[in-house]
């Protein structure tokens, strides 16, 4: 039985997208259904802690564990906890799962309101007054053994918010707001 001419382009398109994406490694790994557990591994630069953990399992974000997470991923300069936005969490874990899992260095976490003036203030020119690490909506990460530029690229196909790639200082930045590319 012949595909109609519609079913064929749909299916060419599919093809064609998919030997788009592989080689940016996100046409084979299949991300998270609702219910299944999402886990996550971070190594803050700055401070060297290391974190591994499921945020996600039986169809619910664990309290606990989105503790530790934004402890971790606290102001390093003031010591300020701040909730990180679940989203961005699930960000971070379909572009693990894009580019091959493995732990994400953390270069900048949550910002509080005074640490994002210091930074803008001494030269900070990709510092946004109104930046939304402010409000724990925002990452500027690294995953070990993923080229920044991949991990980059791997972000946008996503879809999900803003992505900068900062290749000076070999890290990308993600956030839930409206999606949008600098760099």
């Amino acid at each position: 039985m012949r595909d109609s001419p519609d079913r064929s382009a749909a299916r060419r398109r599919m093809v064609l997208k998919g030997l788009a994406l592989a080689p940016l490694g996100l046409a084979g790994p299949r991300l998270a259904h609702a219910h299944e557990e999402r886990a996550l591994s971070f190594r803050h630069t700055h401070t060297d802690e290391r974190l591994r953990i499921v945020y996600f399992e039986r169809g619910k974000y664990v309290p606990d564990s989105l503790a530790r997470i934004d402890r971790l991923l606290r102001d390093f300069r003031t010591g300020d906890v701040h909730p990180i936005e679940p989203r961005l969490l699930d960000t971070v874990f379909a572009l693990g799962a894009a580019c091959g899992g493995g732990t994400f260095e953390i270069i900048s976490g949550f910002r509080s309101s005074r640490t994002n003036a210091l930074l803008r203030s001494t030269g900070g020119g990709g510092v946004a007054k109104q930046s939304l690490h402010m409000d724990g909506r925002a990452l500027d990460v690294r995953l070990v053994g993923c080229d920044t530029a991949r991990l980059r690229d791997a972000a946008i196909a996503l879809g999900r918010g803003g992505v900068g790639y900062y290749r000076a200082s070999d890290f990308v930045h993600l956030d839930t707001g409206r999606p949008r590319t600098w760099g």
